[in-house]
């Protein structure tokens, strides 16, 4: 009976030179993407991050007073046409 069972290791190729590249060529796309997925993860430097809301109130008093000196542009269209109106 011990004599019908073959326990060697089973006989396996060596790896082609294309074989190799595959999977050393997978291992660094699995790595590169591994990086990827921690660069989105892990925040980089707080550099390039602006700040939230952060802003002195009188920065907003000078965006409203701007807003507030341009009048829209029918007023604009309606004094044009009574100025053309007064000349005739």
């Amino acid at each position: 009976m011990s004599a019908d069972l073959d326990l060697s290791p089973p006989e396996v190729p060596e790896p082609t030179f294309f074989e190799s590249l595959l999977r050393y060529g997978l291992f660094l796309g699995a790595i590169f993407q591994l990086i990827c997925i921690l660069a989105v993860i892990i925040p980089t430097s707080k550099g390039h991050e602006q700040p939230v809301e952060t802003s002195d109130p009188a920065d907003t008093r000078s965006t409203d007073q701007n807003r507030k000196a341009k009048p829209p542009v029918q007023q604009i269209r309606q004094k044009m046409k009574k100025e053309s109106k007064k000349k005739r």
